[in-house]
């Protein structure tokens, strides 16, 4: 059964990290770009982070310095380490590969980060 789970989400002080996992059900996976995207309420979802299967990550201006996005081939997930978050960052946050014909190019359940001041 393909599965994208994400996780790690929580309620942290400004200043304070996290990080969020992606966790996928097959290799297909490692051979596509992923992307973190966030959704705060009454915002669109955007993009805030990539990564390719080979090459430079991409970031958001608003995350760019404070977050990083990682990935473990071996563990088919991809990580997304927030740090120096502040109270603007709270949102649900959500994985999904780039591409929209992959089995894992469906929205999930997200995973939600809270930030307080």
């Amino acid at each position: 059964q393909v599965q994208l789970v994400e996780s790690g989400g929580g309620l942290v002080q400004a200043g304070g990290s996290l990080r969020l996992s992606c966790a996928a059900s097959g290799s297909i996976f490692n051979a596509n770009a992923v992307g973190w995207y966030r959704q705060a309420p009454g915002k669109l979802r955007e993009l805030v982070a990539a990564i390719p299967t080979g090459g430079s990550t991409n970031y958001a201006d608003s995350v760019k310095g404070r977050f990083t996005i990682s990935r473990d081939n071996a563990k088919y997930t991809v990580y997304l380490q927030m740090n120096s978050l502040k109270p603007e960052d709270p949102a649900v946050h959500y994985c999904k590969t780039i591409a929209t014909t992959t089995p894992f190019a469906s929205w999930g359940q997200g995973t939600q980060v809270t930030v307080s001041s």
